[in-house]
């Protein structure tokens, strides 16, 4: 069974993903991402979208043209869990 983040573990979880910000309402997480092109921010979702079913995690997402807005919660536990840091660790690695 996938646990929750206690709320300990989500602030530190936090100091760790620069970028990423927890979600009024639910609990979740969220960044956005702007690249030069649309080409770019495809490629950049492509890469996500092969990490994410690699690790049967998939985000929630929004694109218009270059920009890319990413939400990671975890529905099993209907919140935030380890496997979105996890994943937004690597989100985090494609764009560094």
């Amino acid at each position: 069974m996938i646990e929750k983040l206690t709320a300990a573990e989500r602030t530190a979880a936090l100091q760790e993903l620069a970028g990423w910000q927890p979600v009024d309402g639910r609990d979740a997480i969220q960044r956005s991402f702007k690249f030069k092109t649309f080409n770019e921010a495809w490629g950049f979702m492509n890469r996500v979208a092969l990490m994410a079913e690699k690790a049967d995690h998939h985000p929630e997402w929004f694109n218009v043209y270059n920009r890319v807005d990413i939400l990671l919660t975890t529905h099993d536990c209907n919140g935030l869990s380890q496997r979105d840091v996890k994943l937004a660790k690597g989100i985090d690695k494609l764009v560094s």
